[in-house]
């Protein structure tokens, strides 16, 4: 019986059950190597040509192809514009008062619930910048428009 061959498979289940725990893709490349390092065992190589495969095969198909599988098997997050809008400068069209939970901006033609970030109420009217957004909501500072002459 070949027992390089053996341990090789072995160390293949080993890289084949860590890569199965996880989603790195960096363990099933070294599964490959120890296959490849088994089929060379069980050909009558030395130890010294198996270690060699091993590490080659391996380091060959870890740099080479992991950037492209992963690109395939990541799921795709499709982008959303929301955070576009951070940094934007609307108006205030209803009072802004974080205690009483109202206020309303019009931010590049669309209407946002709107709570002012440094919790002061912000009167109607008032040109604002967006902070932040969380959910639905628009976080809105007093903007400070410069006039230049």
């Amino acid at each position: 019986m070949n027992w390089n061959a053996v341990y090789w498979l072995i160390a293949m289940v080993v890289f084949l059950v860590i890569e199965a725990g996880s989603v790195t893709l960096v363990s099933v490349w070294f599964a490959v190597g120890a296959l490849t390092a088994t089929i060379a065992a069980l050909f009558g190589a030395g130890l010294r040509l198996q270690m060699i495969l091993f590490l080659a095969v391996s380091t060959v198909l870890l740099l080479s192809l992991r950037s492209v599988v992963r690109r395939y098997i990541t799921p795709h997050t499709v982008k959303t514009n929301i955070d576009s809008i951070i940094g934007t400068v609307g108006v205030v069209t209803a009072a802004i008062d974080n205690i009483s939970a109202t206020g309303q901006v019009m931010i590049s033609g669309s209407e946002w619930s709107a709570r002012s970030t440094t919790g002061e109420p912000l009167p109607e009217g008032m040109k604002v910048r967006v902070d932040r957004v969380e959910g639905v909501k628009v976080f809105v500072s007093e903007a400070e428009i410069s006039v230049k002459e």
